[in-house]
Parts: structure tokens; C-alpha cells; sequence
């Protein structure tokens, strides 16, 4: 079974992101990207769908402290036998030519008997590799294990290769003070020579080197400035360091609602997650890692602008078919397990207005606009003025009827926003007088449609009378004032619809069936981190400051939150660790903070 969510740490290279408990197993990994299919698939099963243990072999052994080291993404964690204290370091060499796990074993005090077993999986489960011992070419008189199924290829190097049962390896072996003991799992494309083995003293070194100088460059105070450098970090992490894509979280199939059927594949690259990390990273300091996801946005992009999807894979593939994994049990048995994603295929009429607000800070930050990037932003500008009178999905992916989100349409005017100020403030070129109609147009309608003047409010859809969470980003992108009347009354009844009596917000009210769903999940961590940053622009900062306590304590120990928290069962929920939760964590924040983001935008000096 596998661990709880929480019990998790992330480990990167900026190519994958593996996933490794606080008992010291490896129960997800895939490579060579975030988006490939998996060799280790345990946290969606049981061991024998593929995990790599390194522990203290006494069952009395208890992990007493777990951290990363500095502001990096290498893991230490420190073990307690009755013989004695061992510390394994984890990590990922960053910018080799080779995905690479190394794990460091260094004896403390006493002698420590540990444990490694060792059964690789790749294909999501589907497939039993050919395993083989032969002489390392690398390190003289010693031997590497290989495993091969296909395309893959994986090498163990190591002083104690592990022993060869049915279908998986096992040993022990004993590390007494001030010894380190090394392994490194490599994969590589099966039709390629084994890769080198990697000096474990320099890639650590260098590891580290890389890690905290990026977090040197971060822009940040204030009481909650550690929550927004780790939540920045693992933006970072998220990131493919050669394609500038970002995806949503490193997992698929992590349940919103335990034993449930709302289990999704993250491991993509949504266009709205994108563009809100890229106003994160701009606030904080960050323009050229902005500067390449636009890159990887022209890229995906480029074409018949008709065809723009709301996601696509690390390098900008369009074809993410959803399948669902009959192989694999599911987290706590929570099934279908999904790869793909089906909502690749839904019209959501919000996407271009995030990507429109973050090419606009990016733009007020001093990047510039060439033929291409400018031309991009007014084809986009055209899809929403082909699409105006479509219905859409929404934020949250429906799965039941198209219908007018409030929600969407801000964000529609929030694009024509954006396109106009490039014109009339930046000296660019576009149909701005028709933009400007378009504008007038549909601020008329949002507030003649989408807001209900019996309950004051402003409402999911068109006409209706229930909220969405997602109304809370109507005055962050300048629609109305936060203090507005319009958005104080929206404000009070997502307090009264929303709020759960553990005093965290929900997306929606699951039980109306709008989503096409059976009902059911934990509370949206980012909505909650939404209405901490209402909360803080309009004054209510003791409101404030007492939701955010709260919701940063929801982290693990390690800085890492997932998409959802069930209080009650003191547990997170959802994909791990998700993007959206960090990125609103930062927003809220800067707002406790009494940080402008659009003023740090614009001059990147304070």
C-alpha cells in the first residue's frame, strides 16, 4: 500500500520529478519526462507494481528528521536503529545528459544493517524487464545491474548490487560511521551504451550549487517569505529545463475524493497554470525563466491559432489521448487510473485571458515583443472573437453540458484588456478599436448576466444562483475593484454557500451535477489561498493572516502541498505536489505581504 500523500518528497532534475516516502521508498518515477510512462507505479498499487526501497533493515528503525537540504531539492533524511544513526541523501544530478537517481548512504554513529529491494516496472506495470549482471567498463572489479524492456534501459551501480529473486532483487548490507555507501539508477535509451557513472561528491555538489543559487534570486519578505521560496522552488521543479514547459503536478490518478473516481493525469502542461506561474516568477524575480516558457508557448502555439488546446505535453505535443491503466489499483483503491487527459479536447474560454495577463506582465517587466510573440498574442485575440458566443467547460474541466461561465467571460474581457493596453500604452499594432467593443460589450453582459441581484452575488453561470470560487479572480485581473459592492456581496455568499465548517473553501457545490460527476471531493487548496489574498487587498487582514496560518500548515514537513486537504482525515488529497496550490500560495501571500504584483512587475529593481 502506498504511503500517505503527505509522506511524500519530490525529487528533480528538471526533466522528471520522482516521488520518495518518509520510509525511504521510490514509488514513482517516470522517465525520461514528467509525461512518460512510469518504471516505478507502487503509489498507484502495491510494491510489485514497481518501487525502489532503501531503508534500515530493524523494523524499530523511525526516521527523526526529514528535510531538504537548504533551498534544494536534495533530500536527507536521518534514521534511529538500536545499533546506531544512518543518513540517506537522495537527489538528482540537474543538467546531465542522463536521467539519474543517486542515493547516499552515510553511516553516523554505530554500525546500521540496511535493506534495499529493487522491482522495476516500466510501462505503467505492463511490463517485466530483462535483467542481467555484467562487468561495469566504468568502475574497475565492480558489476552493474541492467534492466531492459523495449525502448528502456535502466543500470543500478552500486558497492552491494542487490540478489535476484522471482521477478524482483533484494539484499543487505552494513554502513558504520563515517562510511558512504553509493548508488545510482540511470536510464537511458535501451539501443545506447550504458552512460558513465556519475561522481556522486561533484553532481551533489553541483546539485546543491544549482538549487540555491536560483533561490538566491528570489524577491521575497515577510512573514510567510520561506512558504513562497520553497513554493517557488517546486514551480522550478515543475519545469522541463529544455522546453521551458510546466506541468501541473509530477502524478496522475491521486484521488479528490478517496475511493473516488475523480483521479486525472496532471503530468501536462495547461496553458492557465503556465501563465499564472509565469506572473509568480515575474513577481518574484524571475523574467528569463518567463521569457522561456513564452518560448515554449510559440512553440506549442505555432500554427492555425483554430486549433489552440488548453494543454499539451512537455515538448508542445497535441495528441494526449485518455486511457485509463485496468493494471493498477488506484491510490487507496480509487480507480479508473487515467493517462491522458480528456479535457485536452474542451473549449475553455478562459485559457487566452491567463496567457493574455501574463504576456502583459512579462511585457510591462521589459521582455520584448518580436513579429513573432506579438503576432501570436493578436492571433489569440481572434480565437476568442470567433469564439464569442460560444459556451464553454470552464476552469474546472466540466464534464456535463457546455454553459456561460461568469468566470470565463471576465477572463474573455480580461484578453481584449491586455490587447488593448499593448496598443494604446506600448505602441503596438492591432484592430484595437474593434477590441475595445468587444470589451464594452461583454462588461455589459457580465454584469447584466452574470451577476444575480436577489442574492447580490455574482453566480457560476449565466443566470443561475449558485458561486464558483473561481469568481474570486474577477478583481485580479482588473474586471471590478476587490472592495467593490459587486464583489463584497460575491464575497459573502461564497462564505455562506462555500465555506466549510472547517473554515476552508470549496470549487463549487459538487451534489448540483454540473460537472458531469458524481458528487464529492475535498476543499480546492487555491481557492482557499484566494480568498486569503480577497481577504488581505480589502482589509480583512486578521481574516487573512489566520486562513493563510492555517493553510501553510497544511504542508508537509518539507514545504510541499497537494491540490486538495481533508481536514477531518488530516490528510491531502489530489495530485502532488500541485502547481496551482504553490502559485496561489505565492499570490496570497504577496497580498499579506502588501506586495503589488504589477508594481514589482514593472520595476523589477524593488
Amino acid at each position: 500500500m502506498a504511503a500517505p500523500i503527505e509522506d511524500y518528497a519530490l525529487l528533480s532534475n528538471l526533466q522528471t520529478g520522482p516521488l520518495i516516502s518518509r520510509t525511504g521508498s521510490v514509488d514513482w518515477l517516470c522517465v525520461p519526462r514528467f509525461d512518460s510512462p512510469s518504471v516505478f507505479s507502487s503509489l498507484l498499487g502495491t510494491k510489485d507494481h514497481g518501487c525502489w526501497l532503501l531503508a534500515p533493515k530493524q523494523t524499530t528503525a523511525a526516521v527523526i528528521d526529514r528535510q531538504y537540504l537548504d533551498s534544494t531539492f536534495v533530500l536527507q533524511t536521518l534514521w534511529q536503529t538500536d545499533s546506531g544513526q544512518t543518513l540517506v541523501t537522495d537527489f538528482m544530478p540537474v543538467g546531465a545528459g542522463s536521467s539519474s537517481l543517486v542515493r547516499r548512504v552515510t553511516g553516523l554513529t554505530g554500525t546500521v544493517e540496511m535493506h534495499q529491494e529493487l522491482r522495476i516496472r516500466p510501462g505503467y506495470a505492463t511490463v517485466l524487464p530483462w535483467v542481467s549482471r555484467s562487468l561495469d567498463n566504468e568502475i574497475p572489479r565492480s558489476e552493474v545491474l541492467l534492466a531492459i524492456a523495449g525502448p528502456d534501459a535502466l543500470a543500478l551501480r552500486g558497492p552491494y548490487l542487490p540478489l535476484a529473486y522471482p521477478h524482483w532483487h533484494e539484499g543487505s548490507f552494513t554502513v558504520s560511521r563515517d562510511e558512504n555507501v553509493d548508488f545510482e539508477l540511470t536510464w537511458y535509451p535501451s539501443h545506447r551504451r550504458v552512460p558513465a557513472a556519475t561522481d556522486v561528491d561533484i553532481a551533489l555538489g553541483q546539485a546543491v550549487q544549482y538549487w540555491t543559487r536560483w533561490a538566491s534570486h528570489c524577491r521575497q519578505d515577510g512573514v510567510y517569505g520561506g512558504a513562497v521560496k520553497r513554493s517557488l522552488l517546486v514551480l522550478r521543479a515543475l519545469t522541463h529545463q529544455e522546453t521551458g514547459g510546466i506541468v501541473a503536478a509530477p502524478t496522475t490518478s491521486l484521488p479528490e475524493d478517496f475511493g473516488g473516481t475523480r483521479n486525472w493525469d496532471y503530468r501536462y502542461c495547461w496553458l492557465r497554470d503556465a501563465a499564472l506561474t509565469l506572473e509568480s516568477m515575474l513577481t518574484h524575480g524571475y523574467e528569463m525563466e518567463a521569457l522561456e516558457w513564452r518560448n515554449w508557448l510559440l512553440r506549442a502555439l505555432a500554427g492555425d491559432h483554430q486549433s489552440l488546446q488548453i494543454m499539451y505535453g512537455v515538448g508542445g505535443e497535441r495528441e494526449l489521448p485518455e486511457r485509463e491503466l485496468n493494471q493498477l489499483p488506484g491510490y487507496l483503491n480509487s480507480r479508473p487510473v487515467r493517462v491522458g487527459n480528456g479535457a485536452v479536447s474542451q473549449f475553455q474560454a478562459d485559457v487566452v485571458g491567463e496567457v493574455m495577463v501574463a504576456l502583459e506582465r512579462l511585457r510591462m517587466a521589459g521582455g520584448k515583443e518580436d513579429h513573432f510573440s506579438w503576432a501570436l498574442q493578436c492571433a489569440l485575440l481572434g480565437f476568442v472573437q470567433e469564439h464569442f458566443e460560444d459556451k464553454d467547460y470552464g476552469l474546472w474541466e466540466m464534464r456535463g453540458d457546455a454553459q456561460y461561465f461568469t468566470h470565463s467571460r471576465v477572463m474573455m474581457w480580461a484578453a481584449f484588456d491586455c490587447g488593448i493596453r499593448g496598443v494604446r500604452m506600448h505602441g503596438l499594432s492591432g484592430d484595437v478599436e474593434r477590441w475595445e467593443q468587444l470589451r464594452e460589450r461583454l462588461g455589459r453582459e457580465i454584469m447584466r448576466n452574470g451577476f444575480n441581484t436577489r442574492i447580490k452575488s455574482f453566480t457560476q453561470t449565466y443566470g443561475g444562483e449558485q458561486t464558483d470560487a473561481a469568481l474570486l479572480v474577477i478583481p485580479q485581473v482588473g474586471f471590478l475593484a476587490y472592495n467593490d459592492e459587486h464583489m463584497l456581496g460575491t464575497v459573502a455568499r461564497l462564505e455562506e454557500e462555500l465555506l466549510t465548517a472547517d473554515g476552508l473553501l470549496l470549487r463549487y457545490r459538487t451534489e448540483t451535477g454540473v460537472d458531469g460527476l458524481e458528487p464529492g471531493e475535498y476543499p480546492f487548496l487555491a481557492c482557499s489561498f484566494w480568498l486569503v489574498e480577497q481577504y488581505a487587498r480589502t482589509g480583512r487582514m486578521d481574516d487573512a493572516k489566520t486562513l493563510m496560518d492555517r493553510l501553510v500548515k497544511f504542508s508537509n514537513e518539507l514545504g510541499l502541498l497537494s491540490e486538495e486537504y481533508a481536514v477531518k482525515e488530516k490528510r491531502m488529497a489530489g495530485n502532488f505536489p500541485q502547481a496551482f496550490s504553490h502559485l496561489a500560495l505565492v499570490r496570497a501571500a504577496d497580498a499579506v505581504h502588501g506586495i503589488d504584483r504589477l508594481s514589482l512587475a514593472v520595476d523589477p529593481a524593488k
